[in-house]
């Protein structure tokens, strides 16, 4: 059996961009917004999650990144993004994890034809039985548009190896969060983590029972988000909700502008982290109008 530690699994996990010059990986910024999250205290770096723009990078520059962020996180815990639309790429990529010395790997069931629920298993099953490292299940439909039922995280919660489900936020009441939360934990059982992403849910899944937040915009500016994350893990619902709702202006741009990538981007530049026109083509940033409306709420909510 597979032996891991559950911390791997819970507090703030900070998914950074992978920042893009000339065509390629702009290490100087990508080793700068990995040094900014220890410096931070973040619980565990994600790296080549969807906001590190791993579907457009090759095998090559999914090593070198792995490599960068392990090399660049001192004690901190990294957990390196695996997905491809070929099982063989995943495997070469969990090697190549495997090689850098990261803690865990992020699967998720990248295709262009629809996967059954048997294909994502099968997936799944292969990768754990080939490495020794944790893997999270990586649920994010609005990307891979496959939807997981709670019925095969039960399945793969019952292989060897996987340690951790990442599921997607949802606009629930606080009674619909902790249904939700339940009915998962019922399935899963109470030693599998959960995690939740969807920034904007992230204190109503942390409040409910996740183990941890699996954070887009936290990879960039992870102060605010980290206070929400202590202040539910003390139990302080009302605070962490209250911090949350500070951060609504936050929360409406990506509603306004396609999710959390390009604001995430704008706010990395405007905040002089990594330089314009940093994501992989044909994906473009956004125009001036809206940075400047993204620079606004940056400045209005002290973010820095």
């Amino acid at each position: 059996m597979t032996s891991y530690d559950d911390s791997l699994f819970t507090g703030l996990s900070a998914f950074p961009l992978t920042p893009l010059r000339d065509e390629g990986i702009d290490e100087d910024a990508y080793t700068g917004l990995i040094e900014r999250l220890v410096l931070a205290g973040v619980d565990s770096i994600t790296a080549l999650g969807s906001t590190g723009s791993y579907a457009y990078l090759d095998r090559d520059e999914r090593a070198r990144v792995a490599q960068l962020t392990v090399d660049s996180a001192l004690d901190l815990p990294v957990i390196v993004g695996i997905g491809a639309l070929r099982t063989r790429d995943v495997l070469a990529n969990a090697r190549s994890a495997e090689a850098a010395g990261a803690n865990g790997l992020l699967l998720a069931p990248v295709s262009y034809q629809p996967l059954t629920d048997d294909e994502v298993f099968e997936l799944f099953r292969t990768v754990a039985e080939s490495t020794e490292l944790p893997i999270v299940v990586y649920d994010n439909p609005g990307t891979t548009h496959f939807t997981f039922t709670t019925e095969l995280y039960a399945r793969l919660a019952a292989l060897d190896g996987v340690a951790s489900i990442k599921i997607p936020g949802h606009p629930l009441s606080p009674a619909g969060w902790d249904e939700r939360i339940g009915e998962i934990r019922a399935a899963v059982g109470n030693e599998m983590m959960i995690g939740i992403s969807g920034d904007a849910f992230g204190a109503d899944g942390l409040i409910a029972g996740c183990d941890a937040w699996y954070t887009a915009v936290g990879g960039t500016v992870p102060e605010p988000l980290l206070e929400i994350t202590r202040a539910a893990e003390l139990g302080n619902a009302e605070q962490a909700r209250e911090l949350s709702a500070e951060l609504q202006p936050l929360w409406d741009l990506f509603a306004e502008f396609g999710g959390s990538l390009r604001v995430t981007a704008a706010i990395a530049e405007h905040l002089g982290l990594i330089g314009s026109d940093s994501l992989p083509l044909p994906v473009r940033g956004l125009d001036e109008a809206a940075k400047r409306k993204v620079a606004e709420v940056v400045e209005s909510l002290e973010l820095d």
